[in-house]
């Protein structure tokens, strides 16, 4: 006799791979349940992550060049609201889809059995195919831990009782990057630490070298090939966050933000009941299906490393349940955009500039600057830029890499022209709303026509 679950699906987080999966199943008329131990369904997206971060961003836009010094209540005033609606509406969106959500903390009881633990009680569901999408949490600063105020997290920023005069930030990835930038926005003196020689080192160099150009121009200093030696707090009042330096500089400043990666957030899972294990950081090993080595056993998302965005993650979980009941899908296209959500913002799709020269690809590239655009005129942005990759013989479009206002959503023209295998002919010959930042394809396209006909 066959035996019998609760559920086919049950997928432990909420994010974007929990949430997507969930849903997809619903919507192959399976049994669907997602299992949330976070204050909002949602996930680390919704509470600490991609949505209080990009709306703490667009506070710091509205408010940066006001005379008044902002409070950090005027800056998080909208982020509340914002966490509080979208959280609704993937709640609502699961409940219409009859998905049954479970709140507490989870951990293997078995290979198919989940147990439950929350404030309300202990329980305990099984389910055909699991799906684990904890996603991830901040790495720990070495030997102190994070207080919310000297020394915090990313996660700590929305929850901060006070705007600090100075901040240093160790780490020059993603989050460092846009907080760094966000702080410098409302006047704060920022230093970012780095051990390596640059930022973002995935991205294209010389839309990099611009964003630290801009970024110093807002007073942000740069230490790079820096390695953090020490780190302690200071008595004050106020406290104070003293980072020692391998080099032997010392650096002070009111808060210290530690954006030093991030960590799987498997830990309390119990894996070893299921018949699983995870890495270092606390990722687990998934094959093209996100199958782990438990067949039946999932992974997606941030729990199995990069990409480790929420758009990819969301576009695994779909997938997951698709593999799992045997419901045609195409894997996921390599052709995915980044953002980068700076100020000024980032993006890009398909390959830089230096991974082309590694490869030994001819190509050649075209260049619109925002100034040379009725629209970056009108928007009073002078210095974004858009930047094509053409392949020198086949002319077809490798990479796209913006900076500027808008450029996350600028960057999906170029996305759609490489997965429909277009490239410098489409361009050429197509005419874009006028005034519109898109126009920047146009101009690009006819600055790398010009370099091909010499």
């Amino acid at each position: 006799m066959a035996e019998t679950f609760d559920f086919d699906l049950i997928c432990v987080g909420s994010g974007p791979a929990g949430q997507r999966a969930a849903v997809q199943a619903a919507k192959l008329g399976k049994r669907a349940a997602v299992i949330e131990k976070g204050h909002n369904i949602g996930g680390a997206c919704i509470d600490t992550g991609t949505i209080p971060s990009k709306t703490f961003r667009q506070a710091v836009l509205n408010l940066a060049g006001h005379d008044n010094r902002p409070t950090a209540a005027q800056v998080l005033a909208q982020v509340g609201s914002v966490v509080e609606r979208e959280a609704a509406v993937i709640e609502n969106q699961l409940m219409r889809n009859d998905v049954s959500i479970f709140h507490g903390e989870a951990s293997f009881k078995g290979p198919h059995a989940i147990a439950i633990h929350s404030a309300k009680g202990d329980q305990a569901i099984t389910s055909q195919y699991i799906l684990i999408a904890v996603g991830t949490r901040p790495a720990a600063p070495p030997g102190v831990n994070p207080n919310g105020e000297t020394v915090i997290s990313s996660d700590d920023i929305t929850h901060m009782g006070r705007v600090p005069r100075t901040m240093t930030v160790v780490g020059a990835g993603v989050i460092g990057i846009e907080y760094a930038s966000m702080f410098a926005a409302l006047g704060v003196e920022v230093t970012v630490v780095d051990q390596r020689p640059r930022p973002l080192e995935f991205m294209d160099w010389e839309i990099v070298d611009e964003l630290v150009h801009q970024m110093r121009q807002a007073n942000v200093i740069f230490r790079f090939n820096e390695k953090v030696q020490h780190l302690e707090v200071a008595d004050g009042p106020p406290s104070r966050a003293v980072i020692l330096l391998e080099s032997g500089k010392k650096l002070v400043s009111e808060s210290a933000l530690f954006s030093v990666g991030r960590i799987g957030d498997s830990d309390r899972l119990n894996l070893v009941a299921a018949g699983l294990s995870a890495d270092e950081r606390g990722r687990l090993k998934v094959d093209e299906q996100f199958r782990t080595s438990v067949p039946h056993i999932f992974a997606a998302g941030d729990v199995i490393g990069f990409p480790s965005l929420a758009a990819t993650s969301s576009e695994q979980g779909r997938l997951v349940a698709c593999y799992a009941f045997d419901h045609d899908a195409r894997p996921m296209a390599a052709h995915y955009p980044v953002g980068i959500y700076a100020i000024p913002e980032l993006s890009m799709v398909g390959a830089p500039e230096h991974t082309l020269t590694e490869q030994k690809t001819p190509y050649e590239t075209g260049v619109a600057r925002y100034r040379e655009i009725a629209r970056g005129q009108i928007l009073g942005d002078d210095s974004g830029m858009l930047k094509m990759i053409f392949h020198r013989e086949k002319r077809t479009l490798l990479g796209v890499h913006a900076i500027g206002t808008q450029a996350t959503e600028l960057i999906h023209i170029g996305q759609a022209v490489i997965g429909l295998g277009g490239g410098l002919d489409y361009f050429i010959q197509t005419v874009f709303n006028y005034p519109t930042l898109a126009e920047c394809y146009k101009v690009a396209a006819l600055d790398a026509l010009n370099k091909l006909s010499v």
